[in-house]
């Protein structure tokens, strides 16, 4: 095979042909074996060389065409493209769930869509923030700026009133959370969903906090089952997180009531809050009890974590008590990007980029919906955000499903591990996510999650078997 590094298949590994021989074209363009523009054999010729059956040269060429990674040109060939990914996926034992894997498309959900994010606009932000004079001394509150910029987005985008004094800039929702619990006695309890956003949880119990699960049904936070002697609950009302569904009304309703009867903070993170496509949102939780409701916003999901920053909206004696600590400790979050938000917001660039956004993610959605209900699953969730949730049979399937989507580049995040333990309930399936990949690389990576799904155990419906010689791609 002129111009192909040696290929080596083991048949006892467990591993499909077609997927080891995919892999190892990856790791030979990592390597620089294969350049963008080198022509690869032909399926029949790859087969001959390899001594195995074309369909399994036919099978690895199309899931690199599918990924992108490779083109063919009709009566010429198939050619490695420049637009190589620079983080190939080797072959890889069955992952654990929550193991860290070498991903070459990532269908996890938490990471922004920065496919729609103008560039332009990007470099004028940064332009914008740079031209302001350098700080002489630190506001422990933030730049003024930006509290004015983020108090007009939550009335614009949230419905949501609050002045600058009453925004606090922070570093993030987890980084706001830990910032809340510090102020708490030391062991007081706070309630989270379960299942739920496990770094909250980690911020949490790094303030000393006492971390209570409580359960999760289509409503939100079941308010009923809240235990007594809180100083905190922590939730997702507006698409809560990993289930993908909004508190309900009357809850809202009563999570407010009892936290103003039993004296404690209601922490809500509104971290996709602007990204809906059926109906209007429900009433923001501070919008309902602004006297007992800590309201959390993050860039992270809209822009880019790379912007760092996130705001609060807190009751007066909180706010003041959060500002007296930052100033004793010098704690204080950065103020690049929060100059950076400011202009964006200043110029119309955030308005455009979030319409550009929700039009992007909503047809995303449908698409990933799609592509799960043709291989017998469901999405669940509601029309929000950048995730849904398809559930699995229980934690065997779960795991299996996982292992095997990351043995073709895939990676998934499993249900299992947003449970905290001990906590008694336990679900299962996979919380997927939509925005971190191309349009291109996402719909790629649909066509292998669909056969993977079609694969899980107790499927019977069971994949379709190829023909011996399988379909040829272009060579």
């Amino acid at each position: 095979m002129t111009g192909i590094p040696p290929l080596v298949l083991d048949r006892g590994a467990g591993v499909p042909l077609s997927v080891q021989l995919a892999d190892a074209l990856r790791v030979a363009a990592a390597e620089g074996s294969l350049r963008p523009g080198d022509r690869l054999p032909s399926t029949r010729e790859l087969a001959g060389a390899l001594r195995v059956s074309r369909t399994v040269t036919a099978a690895a060429y199309d899931q690199l065409l599918a990924e992108g990674w490779a083109g063919g040109r009709r009566g010429v060939g198939t050619f490695v493209l420049g637009a190589a990914p620079t983080s190939p996926v080797a072959p890889v034992s069955p992952a654990r769930p929550g193991a860290a894997v070498p991903a070459l498309v990532d269908l996890r959900a938490g990471s922004p869509c920065l496919e729609v994010l103008d560039r332009a606009a990007w470099r004028r932000g940064w332009r914008a923030a740079g031209d302001l004079p350098a700080d002489l001394r630190p506001d422990a509150a933030g730049d003024p700026g930006f509290r004015t910029a983020v108090s007009e987005h939550l009335l614009r985008h949230r419905g949501l009133v609050a002045g600058p004094d009453d925004v606090l800039a922070t570093a993030g929702t987890s980084a706001a959370v830990g910032e809340v619990a510090s102020t708490l006695a030391p062991g007081s309890r706070v309630a989270v969903e379960d299942p739920g956003y496990q770094r909250v949880v980690g911020a949490l119990r790094d303030a000393g906090a006492e971390v209570v699960p409580v359960p999760v049904d289509a409503d939100g936070l079941v308010v009923d089952a809240l235990p007594s002697r809180l100083a905190a609950v922590y939730c997702t009302p507006a698409h809560q997180y990993p289930l993908g569904r909004r508190m309900s009304a009357a809850r809202r309703v009563a999570l407010v009531a009892r936290a103003r009867a039993e004296g404690w903070w209601v922490l809500e993170d509104d971290y996709d809050g602007e990204l809906r496509y059926d109906v209007a949102p429900l009433p923001l939780l501070g919008a309902l009890g602004s006297d007992v409701v800590v309201h959390l916003g993050t860039t992270s999901k809209i822009v880019s974590p790379t912007l760092g920053v996130g705001w609060l909206v807190a009751p007066e004696p909180l706010r003041d008590d959060l500002l007296a600590r930052r100033v004793a400790t010098g704690t204080r979050p950065a103020r690049a990007g929060q100059r950076v938000l400011t202009a964006l917001a200043q110029s119309g660039d955030l308005a455009r980029h979030l319409r550009r956004l929700r039009r992007e993610l909503v047809a995303r959605r449908d698409e990933v919906r799609a592509a799960v209900a043709a291989a017998g699953c469901t999405a669940e969730g509601d029309p929000a955000g950048a995730h849904v949730l398809v559930p699995l049979a229980d934690a065997v399937v779960e795991a299996e499903v996982i292992a095997r989507a990351a043995r073709r580049g895939i990676a998934l995040d499993g249900l299992g591990r947003h449970h905290l333990a001990g906590s008694g309930s336990h679900r299962s399936g996979l919380v997927l996510g939509f925005a971190a990949p191309t349009r291109e690389e996402l719909r790629g990576a649909l066509a292998v999650l669909g056969d993977v799904l079609r694969e899980r155990p107790g499927n019977d419906r069971g994949p379709a078997l190829p023909e011996e010689d399988g379909p040829a791609v272009p060579a």
